[in-house]
């Protein structure tokens, strides 16, 4: 990726698309896909427009029954057991995939907590939300790699946010050791993770086919909001009094849209290490001059990319590029 690179082309998708809409012509018979937290939010969407665009969808879940019960509708999806949070059944989970021989073409790397209270996983005591929406993705790409590179054209997506804007990675204090706990920085370091992660992914992928992007869904009311109360959701202007939503707010089948285009769009063939939203490449942002729209520099620098990836492979004793 180039900063040339990293500006809209004009897709003909955009803010409203669908992700029915932008699969539309578009045919993934005899293609396995893994969408994690498909079972939930846009997770759902992205797997329903997958499975109907003739793909073969597994989705790994922290709940398998639950899973079952919101995928009931959808035939033919293959549910999994996998704690993102615990490195044990990352690799279980990898290692049980890999095992049937099956390429991977497509993995979504959807699952996400966002602004939890302070919550310590595994034997580290690693901070939840980084642990969760980096490090187990990380572990996953890792041990699913022999699949991924069997492909031959795979496609890795990486669901960041437009929280990377509230904090960069902050290397010297990952997991909130020395400084006090605060929820917003520590969703906002995980978002600039996952978007780094598909920056240096793609440049270590591109030499075995595999091509990595991160994308911004946009914003959509799913249960990713459920530790926020309605007084914050109100302060921040995404609902009001009675609870009704902002106009700006995407429908859950739109939210899904941009996870998905990315993961199978032709119209980013030899493209890669990508921040996309609204169904397009993002413009790059200077820090502080949108909120909403756009990348800042920091989550797509490739430093601190390369850096993110050495302080992964250190923490989850993995690496597969």
């Amino acid at each position: 990726m180039t900063a040339d690179q990293q500006a809209p082309f004009g897709s003909g998708f955009g803010l409203r698309s669908t992700a029915a809409d932008v699969l539309k012509g578009i045919d993934l018979t005899g293609k396995n896909v893994i969408v994690t937290g498909g079972y939930s939010g846009i997770g759902i969407e992205a797997v329903k427009a997958l499975v109907a665009a003739g793909a073969s969808v597994t989705v790994p879940a922290r709940r398998p029954d639950k899973a079952r019960e919101e995928l009931a509708n959808v035939p033919g999806v293959e549910i999994a057991e996998l704690d993102l949070a615990d490195l044990n059944s990352v690799a279980k989970f990898a290692a049980s995939y890999v095992a049937t021989g099956k390429p991977l073409h497509i993995l979504i790397n959807n699952a996400a907590i966002m602004a939890n209270p302070e919550t310590r996983v595994g034997p580290h005591n690693w901070e939840s939300q980084f642990a969760t929406n980096h490090l187990g993705h990380f572990a996953l790409v890792a041990g699913l790699a022999p699949a991924l590179k069997a492909a031959n054209g795979a496609r890795v997506v990486s669901v960041s946010s437009t929280g990377h804007k509230l904090s960069p990675v902050v290397f010297d204090d990952i997991h909130f050791t020395s400084r006090p706990y605060q929820k917003w920085p520590a969703y906002g370091q995980a978002k600039t993770a996952n978007s780094l992660f598909a920056v240096e992914l793609d440049r270590r992928g591109q030499a075995h086919g595999v091509r990595a992007f991160a994308i911004h869904p946009g914003g959509i009311m799913t249960p990713l909001q459920r530790y926020l109360p309605k007084e914050e959701m109100i302060a921040f202007g995404w609902i009001d009094e009675n609870g009704k939503i902002h106009e700006r707010f995407k429908t859950v089948e739109q939210g899904a849209a941009t996870e998905t285009w990315a993961a199978t769009s032709p119209q980013l063939d030899g493209k890669g290490g990508l921040y996309c939203e609204d169904c397009d490449v993002a413009q790059l942002t200077q820090p502080g001059a949108s909120r909403t729209s756009g990348v800042d520099p920091h989550a797509v620098d490739a430093d601190a990319a390369k850096k993110l990836w050495q302080v992964s492979v250190a923490a989850t004793g993995v690496d597969a590029f």
